[in-house]
């Protein structure tokens, strides 16, 4: 069981949450910018980076609103792995995607970084 800690980033996003719930929780939409490949049955997601396979499982899900995936080795007592959340201004159409991961203490600084690097790709996909 590891000590992992909670690290949660925020994004602000211009685009509606079906969009990007689509970004965060398809095949098509994750192989966009998450990884390079991603293959689904039912709940469970082969994510693909050249030779290297993760499977995680969606835990818990709300369409539109966030999506939760639990990676295949994970052994901590966390709920998820990583969480999507979605939060859309309904009369300004102002939006923010908050990025939570379950990380190592002394990876924290460089799954900041992947993060960032990462939703800055699916940002310019969707044209936010």
């Amino acid at each position: 069981m590891s000590d992992r800690v909670p690290l949660v980033i925020e994004f602000p996003v211009r685009c509606s949450a079906a969009m990007l719930y689509s970004f965060l929780s398809t095949p098509s939409g994750l192989s966009e910018w998450f990884c390079d490949d991603v293959n689904s049955r039912g709940d469970t997601y082969r994510f693909f980076w050249g030779e290297t396979e993760e499977v995680a499982t969606v835990v818990r899900k709300k369409t539109n609103f966030f999506i939760q995936y639990k990676w295949e080795h994970d052994d901590s007592d966390n709920r998820f792995s990583f969480e999507f959340r979605i939060d859309i201004d309904d009369l300004t159409g102002d939006g923010l995607l908050t990025v939570t991961d379950y990380v190592e203490p002394d990876e924290e600084s460089e799954m900041k970084s992947l993060w960032q690097s990462q939703i800055h790709t699916l940002l310019r996909t969707i044209g936010s």
